[in-house]
């Protein structure tokens, strides 16, 4: 069966494609060939600027445009190249050496092909080139839609700062906000985040095939090993991991996880509350021409995206909280358990991308019901008794909390009117009912 939309497994290669087809420059099957032949190459490079004596007589302005060119001009026809030759090797890294060998022999550095992959071993090239697809994908693509996110919220902060609304803890009416500064909250945490996030190095393993440099060192003892990993990582903006196994110990890559799932947490969270503010009418949807709510009811208008995004967000985290768990834990000095799931590294990203579309579409479909907040706010006069007794506790009144408890507590409604002749058989002067009576569930808001 041809692979398609229709016929994809997976709905991110599937229905979803559109959405996720970015990610194929960094997390396919031939983005992970390409990086590895862009390490592999820049390694190369790197033996030769030492140079390592037996590079030294090589042209070296000529030779670095012709490895160039192999890397800026890397084909699609030279990743199915490179999978023909792993259909012998069964070895994937080996392969694109044996590729590279082949490449340098057409170009005329066949003399040199010893010291492609020199000392090295597989997950040399796997360490560097997987975290830097990963930093590549956050920087290009997670970063730039997240930012789009968060400029949407801050818009809507900015624009509905002065609109008053009832805030509701435990469920219940509580002490009025502003709906600019509810949604201020998760830009805001949105940023903390993202500076969270950015903390986090993308940490490259180059050592050899235990972790110590042997192979580099027994041949080359007076070269700086260590320093020279360093700066080679260094170039691709990579952090090297000095002390490791034959594999990257994933620390940093597994708190680069926990704070991708921190974010998203962030933005369930943002769905659920839009999604209930939506359910008691606070927010109207657009409607686009020829869209159906329902199958069975025709007035309904679902919030369908801020479900989709929650799902997606959902299926992310539970990928990313599997790698922070498991990508530290390897047997002894390395087993392959690492491997596959560092495949599957675009999975969580893909569905990250597909929830924050989401959410971004549903966040444009808004319409401010103005008319609904008004309503619940003006049928909740009671959330004002907590700055009545506010005032009355300076005023050094007794026991003013018990009082408004007594008026407001399950005694049924509490009116404008009840409240401004509670206030009426107040024993204080005149000023404090002026200044108590002043006070209402839409100007009760706060500083925010």
């Amino acid at each position: 069966m041809e692979l398609n939309a229709l016929t994809a497994v997976s709905p991110i290669d599937g229905r979803y494609h559109k959405q996720t087809q970015v990610l194929q420059n960094y997390f396919s099957e031939f983005a992970l060939i390409k990086y590895r032949v862009i390490v592999e190459i820049e390694y190369f490079i790197a033996l030769c600027e030492l140079p390592l004596p037996q590079l030294a007589d090589l042209d070296f302005k000529n030779t670095i445009s012709k490895l160039v060119l192999i890397r800026n001009n890397f084909s699609l026809e030279d990743a199915k190249r490179i999978k023909a030759i792993e259909a012998t090797t069964n070895h994937d890294v080996k392969a694109v050496e044996y590729f590279l060998r082949e490449k340098f022999i057409e170009v005329g550095l066949g003399k040199f092909v010893e010291f492609i992959h020199f000392g090295l071993t597989s997950q040399d090239i796997n360490n560097t080139a997987v975290p830097l697809s990963i930093k590549e994908a956050m920087e290009e693509v997670y970063l730039p839609l997240l930012q789009q996110l968060k400029n949407k919220l801050e818009v809507f902060s900015e624009q509905w700062k002065g609109v008053p609304m009832l805030a509701r803890t435990h469920g219940q009416p509580a002490s009025p906000t502003k709906l600019g500064k509810e949604i201020k909250v998760f830009s805001e945490r949105i940023m903390q985040q993202v500076y969270q996030l950015e903390a986090i190095p993308y940490s490259a393993k180059f050592g050899g095939a235990t972790g110590n440099f042997n192979a580099h060192f027994v041949a080359y003892p007076n070269i700086d090993w260590v320093q020279f990993s360093n700066s080679f990582v260094g170039i691709f903006g990579l952090q090297r991991s000095e002390y490791t196994t034959q594999i990257e110990n994933y620390d940093n890559l597994a708190a680069l996880c926990d704070a991708l799932q921190r974010i998203n947490t962030i933005c369930i969270d943002l769905c659920r509350d839009v999604w209930h503010y939506i359910s008691i009418d606070y927010f109207k949807q657009k409607t686009k021409e020829g869209e159906v709510g329902s199958s069975a009811m025709p007035h309904k208008v679902n919030p369908i995206d801020f479900e989709n995004a929650e799902g997606n967000l959902g299926m992310a985290n539970a990928s990313y909280h599997f790698f922070s768990s498991k990508l530290p834990v390897s047997r002894l000095q390395r087993d392959l358990t690492d491997s596959t799931v560092l495949r599957n590294m675009g999975v969580p990203i893909a569905h990250t991308l597909i929830a924050l579309n989401s959410l971004l579409k549903g966040l444009d479909k808004l319409v401010l019901n103005e008319a609904q907040l008004h309503a619940d706010l003006d049928a909740n006069w009671a959330v004002c008794a907590e700055a009545i007794q506010t005032i009355l506790r300076r005023e050094n009144y007794p026991n003013p909390y018990e009082a408004l408890k007594q008026l407001t507590r399950g005694q049924g409604d509490i009116t404008k009117e009840s409240l401004a002749k509670f206030i009426g058989a107040l024993n204080v002067n005149e000023d404090i009912k002026k200044e108590l009576l002043q006070i209402s569930p839409f100007n009760y808001t706060g500083i925010y």
